[in-house]
């Protein structure tokens, strides 16, 4: 009997050539999919809830995969973070309904992207966030970002290449988030975003921040759906994967 099972995958990007499997790049689909054929003696294909770039970090990554096993979901959750390296964790794995797809039954994404706003970087976060020392108007930028909630065309924030049949998305959470020492967090949830979509937004959020562009401004670049009126992508090191959500069934 064929199986079908949903993963949630935590992971750390700093190492791999972003989630999709690509000849002779380490990539966190290929890993997962390399363990998963150690375990069943079986080619088996992973389908994930989207891509996610080199260098991008992920909480809450969905995937699924179909088999024919008698394996239960523990047993596979503990068989593959014993075989996969310690920056990549399986943190449930259950047992889905047949028809269930990782991909195309996405009802919500939720990115967080992360900045240091200081003078002094972080040795530590160095992966993680995008260092910024110059002050940045965090009012100004949160005006800004306010101005995403609801349905839009992004088209000016859509990156070469995005897979799409419209530019159009809805916004469902858009903000700016203060914490300690200089700690500043995007926090975006949506229905689906276009390739390259958060950072792009990340990089004129920071334009707007930065004194280079206005809230005002900001809100015509998304009217106007030309990229080359909007800032340049953000680094992808501070980009988070956090959640993405379903429909429970």
């Amino acid at each position: 009997m064929i199986r079908n099972f949903k993963l949630t995958i935590e992971y750390d990007g700093a190492r791999y050539h972003g989630w999709q499997r690509q000849k002779g790049d380490r990539t966190l689909q290929g890993e997962i999919e390399r363990a998963l054929e150690t375990m069943t003696a079986r080619k088996i294909t992973l389908h994930g809830s989207g891509r996610t770039d080199a260098g991008v970090h992920a909480y809450g990554q969905t995937a699924h995969f179909t088999c024919e096993t008698r394996l239960s979901p523990d047993v596979f959750q503990k068989g593959l973070n014993s075989l996969l390296d310690a920056d990549i964790v399986i943190r449930d794995c259950r047992e889905v309904d047949p028809a269930f797809h990782a991909r195309f039954d996405v009802l919500r994404k939720t990115y967080h992207y992360r900045i240091r706003n200081r003078p002094l970087p972080s040795a530590l976060e160095r992966l993680y966030v995008w260092h910024i020392r110059r002050p940045l108007d965090l009012a100004a930028m949160a005006e800004a970002a306010g101005c995403l909630s609801g349905e839009h065309d992004f088209k000016a924030f859509e990156g070469a290449g995005s897979p799409r049949a419209h530019t159009r998305r809805r916004i469902f959470q858009s903000e700016i988030v203060r914490g300690p020492e200089g700690s500043v967090t995007f926090q975006v949830c949506a229905d689906g975003f276009l390739r390259y979509m958060v950072r792009n937004i990340v990089g004129t959020l920071v334009d707007v921040g930065s004194g280079k562009t206005t809230a005002l401004e900001f809100q015509k670049i998304l009217a106007s759906g030309d990229r080359g009126r909007a800032g340049a992508t953000a680094p992808p090191h501070g980009l988070f994967l956090m959640q993405v959500d379903y429909e429970e069934k």
